[in-house]
């Protein structure tokens, strides 16, 4: 007999909820709304890496330190591209 899946928790419901966000935020431009700051993207970003990891450490199945990896060199070259754009 197979245990059953672990009991999604509140920081999946966190997790759900930042990557709604990121697409509502993400969508807005298309609809015609105001382009969201690169600023607020990233930022959302890092939080959901950090909210990966605290699942990572209730389900050990969730543990991807190579994708934890890929997704905060992006949010780096995002940041990194950001803070040196010329002021306008």
């Amino acid at each position: 007999m197979t245990a059953p899946p672990p009991r999604q928790g509140a920081w999946t419901a966190v997790s759900l909820g930042l990557l709604a966000v990121l697409a509502i935020l993400l969508l807005l431009p298309l609809l015609g709304g105001p382009t969201p700051s690169p600023w607020v993207v990233a930022g959302l970003l890092l939080v959901r890496v950090g909210v990966q990891v605290m699942r990572a450490r209730t389900d050990e199945r969730l543990r991807r330190p190579g994708s934890w990896a890929f997704d905060l060199l992006l949010i780096g070259l995002l940041f990194y591209t950001l803070s040196n754009q010329p002021a306008s």
